[in-house]
């Protein structure tokens, strides 16, 4: 297994020129994924489409520029849209929620500096897995509608919900009842092509390696809709399965399309409310995605997570500053990112330089790119996330691995991400406690001489199984209790073993308690003082011990 390096130098400008031939043609990648995106998400929040635009754009070059994550993609993310859409709604105007949004930002700075990134590191590895799993079948399930050319809904990254519109799971199996041939061309031969660039380009090197196929897929879309849209314009693409951007006719009309907060809100309840909530679920939906990213990258990275929370801290002011949504660390788009081939960060910097220009200079050449090329794209991610290899390996892992990483797909697929991984963490959590309790008290009985071994942790949860077993040791018996490899014994604990050794005497039970001189446990000295070692009773538990040390 791989050992991730933490990288803390800052890359040099060479390094910057060495991955250009990489990170170019991977941020294009980004870009043409996150564009979409960027507009669904809006339209989940209720807010402008342009917002969206703004968050993607800002997420690329400030949060790019501030982050030391090599891989890592920031925008909008549709975790938030659920927070988001409700707080659009409540409160006073858009404007309000934009001075939410720079407060969530402040408190992400702070958190920053209050070294609060450490929590992402306590997510076992089962769940960030399932986690990217779930993320996957999302984007299956989310993205077939629109590869049958269904684009009724619109897209989101990584919730189940779209207000009443149904779910993924209903516009799934909606959507076969309104195929656009067009539309289910355009996107079965893109995904077809997929999977036949990956297998031909798999082992090769050059110039090939380099070929970007969502690019080739997003080409082919065009020229297919293109030439419909000549020769047949009755059963061409109609504006719905394309996607759509807002023109602006002058620069003047093109600024007026970012919006300023009102600060008047600033010391609004519900404004302060809502800001330190985004600023929670944004800190924690963007260290999973960091975790996951870093996880996925092929040099095994260490992002340093203090310094992400100040970098999307800072994209969350600047964001809520200029009329965007906030932003959080987005595996899709870090997953589309990683699987084009991007080596630095310069790729999310320049998919957001990208979203500027494209927005601002060419909206009508986006705006004939059809949505199930785009869809193709993103299913072939989503397998990539969620491979059926995935669960075999897991599978063998053994069922403390297995559970917590099927369980975290199921719960985020039910519920949303956020909620989800805290499910997947409590069963993981009960899967270290059960193997605790399981490993930390060993007994072994031979002719009855007993030797009790406790190990690791001892909680008060091992006190009945300990307290039982040493009360069904039967009378004219030897007992070793062996708590020298003890890191912690519970009060309760120590008080049900000194009990023992003060009524054995009366079952004519001799005991014998060995523990560490070097630490204490916490026996009574008067308990340690009873116990004269006898090498006797040592030597008659050597052949017990010898089989504990085994185990």
């Amino acid at each position: 297994m791989s050992k991730k390096i933490s990288v803390k130098a800052r890359p040099g400008a060479k390094d910057y020129l060495l991955g250009l031939r990489y990170d170019l043609p991977s941020s294009i990648v980004v870009f043409l994924v996150a564009l979409p995106l960027c507009l669904g998400v809006a339209l989940a929040s209720n807010a402008p489409l342009f917002s969206g635009l703004i968050a993607g754009v800002v997420g690329g070059i400030v949060v790019g520029l501030a982050s030391r994550s090599h891989l890592s993609v920031s925008g909008p993310a549709a975790g938030l849209t659920a927070i988001v859409s409700v707080a659009v709604v409540t409160l006073p105007s858009f404007e309000a929620f934009l001075v939410a949004v720079v407060i969530g930002g402040v408190i992400q700075l702070i958190l920053g500096f209050l070294k609060a990134g450490i929590i992402g590191d306590y997510v076992p590895s089962a769940v960030i897995k399932g986690m990217l799993a779930a993320i996957g079948l999302i984007l299956i399930l989310n993205q077939v509608p629109h590869l049958l050319g269904d684009d009724s809904k619109f897209e989101v990254d990584e919730s189940i919900k779209q207000s009443d519109k149904g779910n993924i799971f209903s516009n799934f199996i909606n959507a076969f009842a309104h195929i656009t041939p067009v539309a289910l061309l355009i996107g079965g031969s893109g995904l077809a092509f997929h999977f036949i660039w990956e297998k031909l380009i798999a082992g090769k090197k050059g110039f090939v390696k380099m070929i970007p196929a969502p690019l080739i897929v997003v080409l082919m879309g065009v020229g297919i809709h293109m030439l419909f849209r000549q020769s047949d314009p009755a059963n061409s693409l109609s504006n719905n399965h394309l996607v759509s951007i807002p023109v602006a006719n002058s620069a003047n009309e093109f600024f007026s399309f970012f919006t300023r907060p009102d600060f008047n809100h600033l010391f609004n309840q519900q404004v302060l409310v809502t800001g330190l909530v985004l600023a929670l679920v944004a800190s924690l939906e963007s260290l999973l995605s960091i975790e996951a990213v870093d996880d996925l990258d092929p040099y095994q990275r260490v992002t340093p997570t203090n310094r992400e929370l100040k970098a999307q801290g800072l994209g969350n002011i600047i964001s809520g500053l200029i009329g965007g949504l906030p932003v959080t660390s987005v595996i899709v788009r870090s997953s589309a990112n990683v699987n084009a081939g991007a080596k630095t960060k310069m790729s999310t910097i320049y998919h957001g330089l990208f979203l500027l220009l494209s927005v601002a200079f060419i909206p009508f050449v986006l705006n004939l790119i059809p949505k199930a090329a785009l869809a193709a794209v993103l299913i072939f991610t989503g397998y990539k996330l969620a491979k059926p290899s995935l669960f075999k390996a897991f599978y063998k892992k053994g069922w403390d691995q297995f559970l917590p990483f099927v369980i975290t797909i199921t719960a985020i697929l039910l519920t949303d991400l956020l909620k989800g991984v805290i499910i997947g963490i409590g069963v993981g959590l009960f899967f270290v406690l059960r193997s605790n309790f399981k490993t930390a008290v060993f007994v072994v009985n031979d002719d009855n001489k007993f030797l009790f071994r406790l190990r690791k942790d001892i909680s008060f949860l091992n006190k009945p199984i300990i307290k039982n077993k040493l009360e069904l040791v039967p009378a004219n018996s030897s007992v070793l209790i062996d708590a020298s490899r003890a890191d912690f014994i519970d009060k309760d604990v120590i008080e049900t073993i000194e009990d023992f050794m003060l009524h054995a005497p009366l079952k004519n039970i001799r005991v014998e308690l060995k523990y560490s001189r070097t630490r204490d446990q916490g026996f009574s000295k008067r308990i340690k003082a009873d116990m004269n070692g006898t090498a006797d009773l040592i030597r008659t538990h050597e052949k017990e011990i010898a089989v504990a040390s085994a185990n």
